[in-house]
């Protein structure tokens, strides 16, 4: 049982019990025994943060369906090996060097140090963000709601949008509140923060409160913070430019808005694209470019160690950079005055091609059995599965099964990590001593 298996195991053993819950009759509204595909596929979207569903959230579960659901959101988020660390900290027990591995595998960090501390300061963090953004939402919801109900919907909501997850309680998601600066504000910080990881969030805690206390020494932020940062804000910025050009006189999304409603519209559209889920306009009513740019968005996704998924930021930064080396015709890939290990170039190209290649095929597969679906609206489904993000044109609920279970199988993949779940398949690769001769070959 190697590191991967073990990770690979704990997601489906959390997929299966969501499963089992969300089908029991107190999970309905109606009180009725769940359909199975029907249960699976939600639990599979919650625990992987994705949002895709096929039923009406709000309307079709119980409250204690919506609980069994917020609460797989909030496991998934975490990360199976966090949460089943973090239970092993409240029971007083102290984890292994096994376990020590595994945290390192699943953030991709040296964490082997202060492993105890690292899982306390996420907990923190996440706990922070969360009842943060219930006590702004909360404003909102209650005026229109009660306090009751409003409070429910501002916890669902909050603890959804940090983890990245996208559901809604709303049938619309959140297209009736796409005027609303509260609740698009809140909810894009929500999700900004929980995508950008936990790494980059305490440097810049650690920041401010050297910036706080008046130290004069420079703050020196790592290079995983400068590229994630640069890269989420530029790619933010570029989005909702893009999204403005593109749908402005689209009737069917921005045209009729106010000039201020488009730009909010358009600022959340390129925010909840990279994992988010949540939706301000009628994606289906969108232009075939603005869909283009939503499925490279969904495509490219959030950064490591957060609660979305995607290829990572840092990974289309090293190739973008790679890209840039070679046509300088340069040997070495260099991000901000250092050099990127070659190791880590490969896994790069790694993570591209096995994330292209699992959305081709499934893209195939669906297409196969869905005939009467236009390419571009299975295509959209799979890379929005798969990048956990959970957007749909609307074709989710109206899937066959076995186009069902294929989605299934794209949202476990793409939370898991494709190299995972590869790792985890091949088991342990033995080292090998063996170097063999050079030689070249044509390329591009």
């Amino acid at each position: 049982m190697t590191i991967a298996r073990t990770i690979c195991i704990g997601f489906l053993a959390l997929i299966l019990a969501g499963t089992i819950l969300l089908t029991m009759p107190f999970a309905t509204y109606d009180g009725s025994w769940n359909n199975p595909i029907i249960a699976l596929f939600t639990s599979t979207s919650a625990v992987c943060v994705t949002g895709l569903a096929v039923v009406d959230t709000g309307t079709y579960f119980s409250f204690f369906g919506q609980v069994i659901i917020l609460l797989l959101i909030q496991v998934g988020g975490l990360g199976y090996m966090m949460s089943t660390t973090f239970l092993i900290l409240l029971l007083g027990r102290k984890f292994d060097l096994r376990q020590k591995f595994a945290i390192q595998e699943s953030f991709d960090r040296p964490f082997l140090q202060g492993s105890t501390n690292l899982v306390k300061s996420i907990i923190a963090t996440t706990l922070i963000f969360e009842i943060t953004g219930i006590f702004l939402l909360l404003k909102v919801f209650a005026a229109k709601f009660g306090l009751a109900k409003g409070l429910w919907f501002s916890i669902f909501h909050s603890i959804s949008a940090w983890n990245n997850a996208g559901f809604s309680l709303f049938p619309d998601s959140l297209v009736g509140y796409r005027s609303s600066w509260v609740i698009n504000i809140v909810i894009a910080a929500l999700v900004i923060f929980g995508g950008i990881g936990y790494q980059a969030i305490i440097e810049m805690y650690l920041w401010a409160s050297q910036l706080i206390r008046g130290k004069k020494e420079k703050f020196c932020f790592s290079l995983n913070f400068k590229v994630v940062f640069s890269t989420t804000l530029l790619l933010l910025v570029l989005g909702t430019i893009a999204f403005l050009l593109t749908e402005i006189n689209n009737p069917g999304t921005l045209k009729n808005l106010t000039l201020e409603d488009k730009f909010l519209a358009s600022l959340f559209q390129s925010m909840t694209t990279r994992t988010a889920g949540f939706n301000s306009i009628d994606l289906d009513a969108m232009t075939t470019a603005g869909l283009f740019i939503t499925m490279a968005l969904m495509f490219i996704g959030a950064s490591p160690s957060g609660t979305g998924g995607g290829i990572k930021t840092t990974t289309i930064r090293i190739l973008f950079n790679c890209t840039k080396s070679a046509l300088e015709g340069k040997n070495k890939v260099v991000l901000y005055q250092r050099e990127v290990p070659y190791t880590l170039i490969l896994k790069a190209i790694a993570v591209v091609f096995g994330t292209a290649a699992c959305i081709i095929s499934c893209t195939i597969l669906i297409s196969l059995v869905e005939t009467q679906l236009d390419f571009i609206q299975i295509l959209f489904e799979v890379i929005s599965a798969f990048a956990t993000v959970g957007l749909s044109m609307g074709i989710t609920g109206g899937l066959s099964t076995f186009a069902k279970l294929v989605l299934v199988f794209a949202m476990y993949v793409g939370r898991v990590s494709i190299l995972i779940v590869i790792a985890a398949i091949i088991g342990e690769v033995r080292p090998s001593s063996l170097h063999y001769p050079e030689e070249n070959l044509l390329v591009g």
